[in-house]
């Protein structure tokens, strides 16, 4: 066993994927990094491994190694005691605040701390209190306050 030119051709390899990784972080090019470092210890081991076998392990491990990860990731997303974090209007479900602008044709608008939401509800003049019920992309479904 000696260290040749087709084992430093690996580790570059491993080297290059990995930092790829550091520098554009997704999970994806590190696996395929720690396949080629397994790639090149086996062919530290096996010196006459022929270069077609090499590429062949590498696809296979770079396979296995995703798939592994994509098991490993499955079914860690935790439940959120915030759901609606950083969803600004689903936030504002349930606000009681006055119309800026009258509803009219079914559109207004309401100010709710310093920005102007554009509404859909009933027909209803302005400064009168609606209740957001929902929301629809990035406007606010309102209702009359009862």
């Amino acid at each position: 066993m000696q260290w040749q030119m087709q084992t430093t051709v690996w580790a570059i390899l491993a080297l290059a994927l990995i930092a790829a990784e550091v520098l554009a972080p997704g999970a994806f090019m590190l696996w395929l990094g720690i396949a080629a470092a397994i790639t090149c210890g086996i062919v530290f081991l096996v010196p006459d491994l022929a270069p077609v076998w090499q590429i062949v392990v590498f696809s296979v491990l770079s396979i296995a190694s995703v798939l592994v990860y994509r098991r490993m990731s499955r079914g860690r997303d935790v439940e959120s005691d915030r759901p609606s974090l950083n969803r600004r209007a689903e936030q504002l479900v349930g606000h009681v605040v006055p119309l800026a602008t009258p509803i009219v044709a079914g559109r207004g608008r309401v100010q709710i701390a310093d920005a102007l939401w554009d509404v859909e509800g009933p027909d209803l003049p302005a400064g009168e209190r609606v209740r957001v019920i929902g929301v629809r992309g990035m406007t606010l479904e309102v209702r009359p306050q009862d």
